[in-house]
C-alpha cells in the first residue's frame, strides 16, 4: 500500500462499527479517498463485512493498520482503546496522524497511552456522516499543528460539517449533535403521528415530517437566520401556527429538549472522568 500514493490517500480504521463505516463510507461518496485506499481491522468479521461491501480492504491485526496507514482513525469502544492503543504504540512512528472518535477519552490520556510527540487529535462525529451530512467538531492534541488540523478537516468535511474546537466542548457535541440525533428522530416521529391522527396515511406523514426538517435546516443555514426569526416569519396573527406553538409550548417542548441535551452532556462527562 505504502506505494499507492500520498499518506492523506490511505485511510485507516482501527474499529469497525457503525460510525468508522458511517465515516468511511462518507469519504468514499466524496471521492476524498478510494475504497482500496481504506483498511479497517477488528477482531472477527462481523463488522469488516461491512468494509468489505464497500470495497474497502480490512484485516484482524491493529498493528497492520498502523503500518500500512499513515492517517489513522481509532473508532474502538472507549473502555477498549486503552488495550489498543497499547497493543500499537510500538509500531507508531514520527509520520502517523493519529485520530479518536472514542467518546469520553481525552487528549491528555491518548498522548500518555502514545509515545512522546505523537500527532493526535479527537474528533466528535455523528451518524449522519453516512449521508455525508454530519455535524463534527475536532480538537488537536499538544504535537499536532494547523497542517494537520487542515488536512483532517478537508477529509472530513466529504461526510458534513467540521469545525475545530476546544477540547471542553466535545462532551457538549455530543450531548447537542451525538444524541441529538436520536432527540430529532423522536420529534420527527411526533409530528408525523400528529398528521397520522388527523388522518394522513403513515408513510406519507413520516416522508412529509422528514422532507420538513431538511428543509427547515437547509434554511437556517443557507440564510444563516437566528431560528426565532424564520419562526416568526411562519406566524400569521390568529393563524394555524401560533395555535401549534401555543401547544408546544403547554407541552414543555423547549424546556425538555434543553434538559434532553444538558442530561446527555453530563452523561458524556461522567464517562469522561471514569
Amino acid at each position: 500500500m505504502a506505494a499507492e500514493g500520498p499518506f492523506w490517500q490511505r485511510v485507516g480504521f482501527v474499529g469497525a462499527g457503525r460510525m468508522a463505516e458511517a465515516m468511511a463510507q462518507g469519504l468514499i461518496r466524496a471521492g476524498k479517498v478510494e475504497a482500496k485506499h481504506v483498511l479497517a481491522s477488528a477482531p472477527t468479521d462481523r463488522n469488516l463485512c461491512h468494509f468489505q461491501a464497500l470495497g474497502c480492504q480490512t484485516t484482524h491485526s491493529n498493528q497492520e493498520v498502523l503500518q500500512r496507514c499513515s492517517l489513522v482513525i481509532f473508532a474502538t469502544k472507549p473502555q477498549v482503546l486503552p488495550a489498543v492503543l497499547a497493543e500499537v504504540a510500538p509500531v507508531v512512528t514520527a509520520e502517523h496522524i493519529l485520530v479518536s472518535v472514542a467518546a469520553g477519552v481525552s487528549l491528555s490520556t491518548l498522548e500518555e497511552l502514545l509515545p512522546p510527540s505523537t500527532r493526535v487529535l479527537r474528533v466528535s462525529p455523528n451518524l449522519p456522516c453516512i449521508v455525508q451530512e454530519g455535524a463534527m467538531v475536532m480538537a488537536r492534541g499538544r504535537h499536532a499543528g494547523s497542517n494537520e488540523v487542515t488536512l483532517l478537516q478537508n477529509l472530513l468535511e466529504a461526510c458534513g460539517q467540521c469545525e475545530e474546537v476546544p477540547e471542553a466542548y466535545i462532551d457538549i457535541h455530543t450531548g447537542l449533535s451525538g444524541s441529538g440525533v436520536a432527540f430529532v428522530c423522536v420529534f420527527s416521529e411526533a409530528l408525523a403521528e400528529g398528521a397520522i391522527k388527523m388522518g394522513m396515511p403513515s408513510g406519507l406523514a413520516h416522508r412529509i415530517a422528514a422532507q420538513t426538517l431538511l428543509g427547515t435546516a437547509k434554511m437556517l443555514q443557507q440564510e444563516e437566520q437566528h431560528p426565532a426569526q424564520l419562526r416568526t416569519n411562519v406566524l400569521t396573527p390568529a393563524g394555524t401556527t401560533i395555535y401549534g406553538l401555543h401547544a408546544l409550548e403547554q407541552g414543555g417542548l423547549r424546556a425538555a429538549t434543553m434538559s434532553a441535551v444538558e442530561a446527555a452532556t453530563c452523561r458524556a462527562k461522567e464517562l469522561s472522568r471514569k
